[in-house]
């Protein structure tokens, strides 16, 4: 891309191919890792354009790898989730420019850190089966209202799941099926704003490369992972990546 140099490329993407491995063994992160890292040395716009194809590509992939009718199952189960993340990925997407940095890194970072905190340390923050409806509708909205200003929905499904006590191949599965239909959304909202345009896509698709990679390799870690270790998991890296939102705007 014009203006990028050769050492904040090369930057770019090995932060990919490390969150694609992330992505590979847990399900999830890849756009959160990213943003967090590109945050720190490109513009808004060009971070946010950065992590679309590779969310895409390794969605897809994600998505479908137990085959085609698990994932048209799975798109049933979390119709709701996905229609409200959509929806309001589309919504959202026009004021990306506009929102502040810090005001969204902390309205993300902090809810993101205190539930996987409260998790880790052992408090049940299960949904009631009766509010399960209502919570899918309303995670799936604040998902797409994240989504559109900063290519990260994943975090609202992420509690959703750890909350209702999906196991790990529903759990990957979803989030794989979730994040692709509303990767498709943020590809196409972003065509609109003009934050993916021809060079922006270049530098998106370059960045696929090593996040693929990444992913295969991550794959052989998550089919070792138990249950147990997969939750552990789930939830630390929910905390890291959430205090990394926040240090941001403290040191900023």
């Amino acid at each position: 891309m014009d203006g990028l140099s050769t050492s904040a490329f090369l930057v770019a993407l090995a932060v990919a191919g490390f969150a694609g491995f992330v992505k590979g063994a847990v399900g999830f992160a890849m756009p959160m890792i990213m943003i967090s890292a590109f945050s720190s040395f490109l513009p808004p716009e060009v971070a946010l354009a950065g992590l679309i194809l590779p969310t895409l590509f390794t969605n897809l992939s994600q998505a479908f790898r137990q085959g085609v009718p698990a994932a048209k199952d799975t798109t049933f189960t979390y119709r709701r989730f996905l229609i409200g993340t959509v929806i309001f990925i589309a919504v959202s997407a026009p004021f990306a420019a506009l929102i502040p940095r810090d005001a969204f890194l902390l309205l993300l970072g902090l809810p993101i850190t205190i539930f996987a905190a409260l998790q880790l340390a052992g408090f049940s923050l299960a949904i009631r089966l009766h509010h399960r409806t209502r919570a899918e509708w309303g995670l799936g909205v604040i998902g797409g209202l994240y989504g559109g200003v900063s290519g990260i929905w994943g975090p609202p499904l992420l509690i959703y799941l750890l909350s209702t006590g999906a196991t790990k191949i529903e759990a990957i599965r979803a989030q794989g099926v979730v994040f692709l239909i509303g990767a498709v959304a943020l590809l196409f909202a972003h065509l609109g704003t003009g934050v993916a345009n021809g060079p922006s896509l270049a530098f998106s698709a370059a960045l696929s490369i090593p996040a693929l990679i990444g992913l295969k390799v991550g794959y052989a870690v998550q089919d070792r992972l138990d249950q147990v270790r997969f939750r552990r998991w789930t939830q630390g890296l929910l905390i890291v990546t959430g205090l990394n939102l926040v240090r941001q705007v403290i040191v900023a």
